[in-house]
Order: structure tokens, then C-alpha cells, then sequence
């Protein structure tokens, strides 16, 4: 039978909102309903209204950088005149990056020059000289990386007083010569390089006769 006075309309509605709040179990029924009704409806709408179809940002720019051609050239139709085929590849240059073999060379009057008066400098160390004043010495033959590998070298402690040959090359480039110098204490092989500044000694080492 249907309600036809304000006053029972309004009886039934605080019925129907006192329901919940009658017993826990009441209240605990209407919450759950509650909140399955906010779920489905959080799933159901975005699909209704397309959200999930939405282009990610990654799909967003790889479009973009698939749909950007050079100037001039029509997407996919490959008019780029060094290119043959449809579809013009944007490919990373690869550099390969070669090591040049030092080139043979006759070895320069000058590095035999500097290796012989190098030569002459290692030997010069009368008693009492310094370590100091014996790298002044060999200063202008002499690279300054090599000069501080020197500064620990005691120049009592070499044997050699004086040079008995000419310097003979060993190996010779257009960059670098490599020489044997005779002693009265044995042979030095004495590596000259070229630098900005001339030839200079870069190396050398003490060998057996």
C-alpha cells in the first residue's frame, strides 16, 4: 500500500537510516556493501570512459621519434638519395679507432747527437756532487718525467766514469731511436724521443756487456 502522508514517508526513512546503527552486525553489513559498491565502480568507470587506453609517455615518444623525418624527405618513402629501399634506417655511426704502427725511419743525426751528450752527463759525477747538481747537468738532454725518476739516483753509486764508443742505434722511428752507449762499466741503452722541445732522453736502462 503506498504512502501517501509526509509524516509516514519520514517514519520509514529513519527506519531506514536507524537500520545500521540498531546492532554492530547491522553497521559492519552496510560498510561492506559499502565499500564493494566504491570498488566496482572504481574498476567499471574507467572502463566505460576509455581511461585505460590512454598511450603511455614511453609509446608517447617512441611515436614521435618514429614519425620525425629529416627535412625534405617524406616519412617511409626512403627519397633520401644515399639511401636505397622504403624505410631509411637511423643508425649510430660507428668509429673504429685504429693504433698506428710507429713508422721505421733512419735514426736523426740529432737523437744520436743528444745520446752521446747525455751519455756524457750520466758519467760526469766527480766525488762530492749533489743529485741535484748532477740532473742540472743532464737537464737539457732530458725529459722532465725522466729527470724525476732520476732525482732518487745516487751518482756516487755509478760505476761508469767515462763513454768509450759512439752511440750505435738499436731501433730507430721517425719519432724515437733507441741507442746503445759503450762505458768503461758495461752498456746503456738510451731511448731519445721526439718532443716539442727537441730530441730528449725518455728511458734508459743498464745491460751486460
Amino acid at each position: 500500500m503506498p504512502i501517501r502522508t509526509n509524516r509516514g514517508r519520514a517514519a520509514v526513512y529513519r527506519r531506514f537510516w536507524g537500520w545500521p546503527m540498531r546492532s554492530p552486525r547491522h553497521l559492519a553489513v552496510v560498510v561492506f556493501v559499502v565499500a564493494v559498491f566504491v570498488l566496482a565502480a572504481g574498476i567499471v568507470i574507467p572502463q566505460l570512459t576509455g581511461a585505460n587506453h590512454r598511450p603511455t609517455a614511453g609509446a608517447s615518444a617512441a611515436t614521435t621519434s618514429g614519425a620525425t623525418t629529416a627535412p625534405g624527405t617524406a616519412a617511409g618513402t626512403g627519397n633520401d638519395p644515399g639511401v636505397t629501399g622504403g624505410a631509411t634506417s637511423s643508425l649510430p655511426t660507428r668509429i673504429t679507432t685504429l693504433t698506428e704502427t710507429p713508422t721505421t725511419a733512419p735514426p736523426a743525426p740529432e737523437a744520436l747527437d743528444v745520446a752521446r751528450s747525455w751519455g756524457q752527463a750520466w758519467v760526469n759525477h766527480p766525488a762530492g756532487v749533489t743529485n741535484a747538481q748532477w740532473i742540472e747537468g743532464l737537464r737539457p738532454y732530458t725529459t722532465e718525467e725522466q729527470l724525476t725518476e732520476m732525482s732518487s739516483v745516487e751518482p756516487a753509486n755509478i760505476p761508469a766514469s767515462k763513454i768509450t764508443g759512439e752511440p750505435s742505434p738499436v731501433e730507430s722511428f721517425t719519432s724515437s731511436v733507441k741507442a746503445k752507449l759503450t762505458t768503461d762499466a758495461g752498456d746503456l741503452l738510451v731511448t731519445v724521443i721526439k718532443t716539442p722541445e727537441g730530441w730528449r732522453v725518455a728511458y734508459y736502462e743498464q745491460v751486460d756487456r
